[in-house]
């Protein structure tokens, strides 16, 4: 698989995040500062319930677009033959006879991405499969949940 396609993928899905989180930040916000928010009473909450939600939503735009930030100019290489799986390596495991990609990256752990029928899940070095994963070598065996599975190409 071409790394370029997948990097554009993610950052397609990233900016898409970005955008929704956007809006809903200034909804959240125009809600927070309209006049029918403010409060009559000190048990009228509804204007600062808005403004935590706006807050939180600016910071998780704001963490998005550092996400974004960094895919673009995360370096891709591919993995010569022999070399262990690090950042940036696209991991394909056999998981119950078909094959499962993987893409080892710094942040965004979780985030799926679908490019040429292929899922492929970002998946970061902390998580427990993520750490299984670096420095990995063509025919190791993972622990995934329940079962092995083998590590059948690292590019």
């Amino acid at each position: 698989m071409d790394k370029n396609r997948i990097r554009q993928a993610i950052l397609d899905k990233l900016q898409a995040d970005l955008d929704v989180l956007t809006r809903a930040a200034l909804m959240a916000r125009e809600e927070a500062t309209h006049d029918e928010s403010k409060a009559t009473s000190k048990y009228e909450t509804h204007g600062q319930e808005a403004a935590y939600l706006a807050e939180s939503q600016a910071r998780l735009a704001t963490d998005v677009q550092a996400s974004i930030t960094l895919y673009k100019t995360l370096p891709l290489p591919d993995v010569a033959p022999g070399l262990p799986a690090a950042i940036g390596a696209l991991i394909t495991l056999e998981n119950r006879g078909r094959p499962a990609h993987y893409l080892l990256a710094p942040r965004n752990g979780g985030l799926e991405i679908t490019l040429d029928g292929h899922l492929i899940m970002l998946i970061s070095p902390q998580s427990p499969l993520g750490s299984q994963l670096v420095n990995a070598h063509i025919g190791d065996t993972i622990q995934l949940p329940g079962r092995p599975s083998k590590v059948i190409a690292i590019q």
